[in-house]
């Protein structure tokens, strides 16, 4: 279920890198007009280039000698030429791959590579600013469209273990390193970013707590996960009904649980989130400013 989008606030703060394609078109092959009052000549065979591919075998081999060249992963199983300049020097691909996401292909020196998941991104924030937008060259064969198959890979390799049911790239870090949300299944989603050493994950709980919102997740799905992480410890009984992220201590998590019977606990969690200590809403007015989300009887005088 597609959440509220927040994508225009997201692409005001950290918008996706975007380069234009070239203009396309088919190579008429119309003759040039002759001089009337020259001498008739023998029409000349024209020197054109043989039939392209413009798809199956030709291209998919075309479109893997790109991403060679590109040293581009992609082990490409689809390939459609979607765009040539008039002299075939400029020949733009749309290519689905094994694994990972899809991209668009120019044969340009050296090749131009554009990731389709990062197109569907910039084109919905730009639709967001402005429905009427003009977003430019954008990935249409099926498996690319998929922008959540693609995503739930890479939150796998980011140690994600929840099933994926959305996912959208958001953009690029002051660092130009690529970011991508995660949306869970019932749970509470993810920011996931690409780093030089591999993936950094953000939990939607943490976005939130920065003035900022993640657009597949709700605070039901939040508040499930924690009350998931509660499990086993003395406020498994808390029925969750809303949940706050307070901070971080040494490496562990501070949580409040607001419950359904309307106490509450803060919580603190060890990394692999096992509850380490739990107080009630009563005993934590000094931690961390106390709780928000239960209203506690102040202290008798």
């Amino acid at each position: 279920m597609l959440k509220p989008s927040f994508i225009a606030a997201l692409a005001a703060v950290i918008g996706l890198a975007t380069t234009a394609f070239p203009a396309f078109a088919q190579d008429a092959g119309s003759p040039m007009p002759q001089d009337p009052g020259a001498a008739p000549v023998a029409p000349e065979t024209p020197n054109r280039a043989p039939p392209l591919a413009m798809s199956g075998p030709g291209a998919i081999a075309v479109a893997q000698r790109i991403a060679t060249a590109a040293g581009n992963p992609c082990r490409v199983t689809e390939a459609n030429v979607i765009g040539q300049t008039t002299d075939r020097q400029r020949i733009t691909y749309e290519v689905a791959c094994a694994a990972g996401p899809g991209y668009i292909f120019v044969n340009s020196v050296p090749p131009e590579v554009r990731d389709c998941i990062l197109l569907a991104g910039q084109a919905e924030a730009n639709r967001a600013a402005d429905p009427n937008a003009d977003v430019g060259v954008q990935c249409v064969i099926p498996q690319n469209r998929d922008v959540a198959r693609a995503v739930s890979a890479y939150a796998a390799e980011a140690g994600i273990t929840c099933t994926v049911d959305e996912g959208a790239a958001i953009g690029r870090t002051a660092e130009n390193t690529l970011m991508y949300e995660v949306g869970c299944d019932g749970l509470d989603g993810y920011r996931i970013e690409k780093t030089a050493t591999g993936w950094s994950t953000t939990e939607c709980a943490i976005v939130a707590s920065q003035n900022s919102t993640c657009r597949f997740s709700t605070p039901e799905e939040a508040a499930a996960t924690l009350k998931a992480r509660l499990a086993g410890s003395a406020a498994s009984a808390c029925d969750v009904a809303a949940s706050r992220y307070m901070g971080s201590t040494g490496g562990n998590r501070v949580y409040e649980a607001k419950c359904g019977a309307g106490n509450g606990f803060v919580v603190l969690f060890s990394p692999r989130f096992e509850p380490l200590n739990i107080y009630p809403c009563e005993q934590a007015q000094r931690i961390g400013g106390g709780c928000r989300l239960t209203t506690v009887a102040a202290a008798p005088q």
